[in-house]
């Protein structure tokens, strides 16, 4: 074990770009990080002082620290490399760089890595490198890195196929709405739209708050359940009720379930029907249910419309802003325009993506065993037992 602070860079060297306004440069940023390739810039473009970096340097984020971002600079191209000052930087002959990565989005060092933060929320939240330097990370021989390196990368890239596949799927699923119904937001093919209030069996209705004092602990939907890219079962946790939460709150695969507020509005509105019904889940009161009358909108229509840019505009444009969280109401809500083609086409979209959804089903069982299988490799390597 040694201190992760023995492979920093304390002092790299930075350069200014404005001063070289004609300049390319290769730019590792957080933004290029989570595109996946550095920006290629010139001086004039970027501004401010940068660190000067090199080929298989390992660079760590040390702002919103929660998400974990580090990647290996890769070869000279034949443009100045250079990382913006977010990055903590490392380099070491004594350390393989895909190894180091590893390290460092591994659970272990990551659970002290967010010890080491300050700030008072969100992207103000950063990690303290003189703080980071005292971690104590395991430094097998370089020959035992690369082999842990090489059989992470595998792991890992098998996982990646699993996300990509899905998120072809996502495509393709797009691709049979656009053909269909055209784009919401033009409507070229003219279709009646109704306010989403007229197409709700029962009138809407907010969930069940947690209360601190409670003395009954039971089982409450958090709103990660419903603000990704498809419904989350998982997301849940355990939380404390004066009463036991009533049957009518539970989660009811029925409901379309709708973010009522979010830090993020892009996440405010976001709304999924469950993957099923849920007796012993609740949901929370920063959640809104929608119970849906059938008889003029589907329910894989609603979900799809309802998460497409037409309906984000409106969601956005109606929102309230109080305390830097985003909100809507039960009565923005149902004043929501949905474009409603006739309803054998809705069906004819809702048979045709019943195939696609078993297929994500089944990657997303897939990607959360290689996700274990993962955990467990990078447990047992950083532990000596691999």
């Amino acid at each position: 074990m040694i201190p992760v602070g023995d492979l920093m860079v304390s002092r790299g060297g930075s350069v200014n770009p404005l001063q070289f306004p004609d300049e390319e440069f290769d730019l590792y940023s957080i933004p290029a990080f989570d595109a996946g390739r550095p920006e290629i810039a010139l001086g004039t473009e970027i501004g401010s002082t940068k660190q000067i970096i090199q080929p298989s340097d390992v660079l760590l984020s040390k702002i919103v620290p929660h998400i974990r971002r580090a990647w290996v600079v890769g070869d000279d191209r034949g443009r100045r490399l250079i990382g913006s000052g977010e990055w903590i930087v490392f380099r070491s002959e004594k350390v393989f760089p895909s190894y180091l990565r590893h390290v460092l989005v591994g659970d272990p060092f990551h659970q002290q890595f967010m010890q080491t933060v300050s700030g008072v929320g969100g992207s103000l939240l950063r990690a303290r490198p003189a703080f980071v330097a005292s971690i104590q990370i395991p430094l097998p021989p370089l020959g035992e890195q690369r082999r842990i390196a090489a059989i992470l990368d595998q792991a890992e890239a098998l996982r990646t196929q699993r996300r990509t596949a899905l998120a072809l799927l996502d495509i393709l699923t797009q691709s049979i709405f656009l053909d269909m119904f055209g784009d919401p937001v033009v409507n070229p093919k003219g279709w009646d739209a109704m306010q989403f209030g007229n197409g709700i069996a029962t009138s809407l209705r907010n969930g069940l708050s947690p209360s601190t004092d409670g003395k009954i602990m039971a089982k409450v939907l958090t709103l990660s359940a419903i603000t990704g890219e498809s419904f989350n079962p998982d997301a849940w946790k355990l939380a404390p009720f004066h009463a036991e939460p009533p049957a009518q709150q539970a989660v009811d695969e029925n409901d379309f379930l709708v973010c009522r507020g979010n830090g993020n509005v892009k996440l405010v509105g976001k709304g999924y029907f469950p993957s099923r019904s849920f007796t012993d889940v609740t949901f929370p009161d920063t959640i809104i249910a929608a119970r849906i009358n059938g008889q003029n909108i589907k329910r894989e229509y609603l979900q799809f419309i309802w998460n497409s840019k037409a309906v984000r505009l409106q969601i956005e444009a109606l929102a309230r802003t109080t305390n830097g969280t985003f909100k809507v109401n039960q009565m923005m809500l149902e004043r929501i325009q949905i474009l409603v083609p006739p309803l054998p086409l809705q069906q004819t979209f809702a048979t045709r993506i019943a195939s696609i959804e078993a297929l994500k089903t089944t990657h997303r069982r897939a990607l959360t065993a290689l996700d274990a299988l993962f955990a467990s490799l990078q447990q047992r390597a950083f532990a000596g037992q691999l």
